[in-house]
């Protein structure tokens, strides 16, 4: 019964508000959509009086959500921006960070493509409009693809700054809501670029060193992937009963180890 009320969760907590449920609702990420997902699983198997409902949606989602007081955890892929924290003060919220696993930004791009290190100029030259054959960067000519996630994304949001300066992204980009899709982009499309949390990593695509090193856990825990960032669930103050106790799993040496599961860098 547990499974197929978290599998129906999506739709459910679209047709009626957070109180309508005795439990704890989670929104937000995409990237931290996996780990929230499994870690609910094991959490609700462990304590089967608690319900726990997960949506994605992207950090700005999460963020929205936790101010308007419809959901109890905001996941997010990049810290609170000041307007949230602004929106928030107004209305009475005290957003509190949990980070919860560490992440590398992976550049991908189709199995096909001889391209194996991109310089972090260069990304941000393809992604700015400057760059846009494969031949000005060695590979074999033809053009570039640029695929982006949407501006409500802490992917995007992440990328755009590490990466880009916080320059714009072209205009001709393709934007997907979530690291899923850009993949499935990348894979379907010869001349594609894009971007994705490490643990969306898969062999339908390649994924490219930076700055000549590989995006890796050990490169992401040392600090020495450029691309690295921490990910996050949000509370409303200091959390209490039922969310401490699943911010407390997540955080635990068997909650990490499924952060590790999913592909991702345990703190621990």
């Amino acid at each position: 019964m547990k499974k197929i009320m978290y599998i129906l969760a999506g739709l459910a907590l679209t047709l009626f508000p957070r109180n309508s449920f005795a439990g704890i609702t989670i929104k937000g990420s995409t990237t931290v959509l996996p780990i929230a997902q499994a870690a609910s699983e094991e959490f609700m198997d462990q304590n089967p009086d608690i319900d726990i409902f997960v949506q994605g949606g992207g950090s700005g989602v999460g963020m929205s959500s936790l101010v308007d007081g419809t959901c109890d955890i905001a996941d997010a892929s990049r810290a609170i921006k000041d307007k949230e924290l602004t929106q928030a003060a107004a209305k009475g919220v005290k957003p509190k960070a949990h980070v919860v696993a560490m992440d590398g930004i992976a550049v991908i791009v189709n199995a096909k493509n001889g391209i194996a290190n991109l310089t972090v100029g260069q990304l941000r030259d393809i992604y700015t409009g400057k760059i846009s054959d494969w031949a000005q960067v060695g590979g074999t000519e033809g053009k570039i693809v640029v695929v982006s996630r949407d501006s409500s994304s802490g992917t995007y949001e992440a990328f755009n700054e590490l990466a880009l300066k916080k320059e714009k992204v072209r205009n001709d980009a393709l934007l997907s809501a979530s690291n899923q899709a850009v993949v499935t982009t990348v894979a379907k499309t010869r001349g594609a670029i894009g971007y994705a949390g490490l643990g969306y990593l898969s062999g339908d695509v390649k994924a490219l060193m930076v700055n000549g090193i590989e995006c890796s856990k050990d490169t992401v825990l040392s600090g020495e992937y450029p691309l690295a960032r921490p990910l996050f669930m949000y509370t409303n103050g200091k959390p209490s009963g039922d969310v401490k106790s699943f911010i407390d799993f997540v955080l635990s040496s068997e909650g990490q180890a499924i952060v590790e599961e999913q592909g991702f860098v345990g703190l621990k």
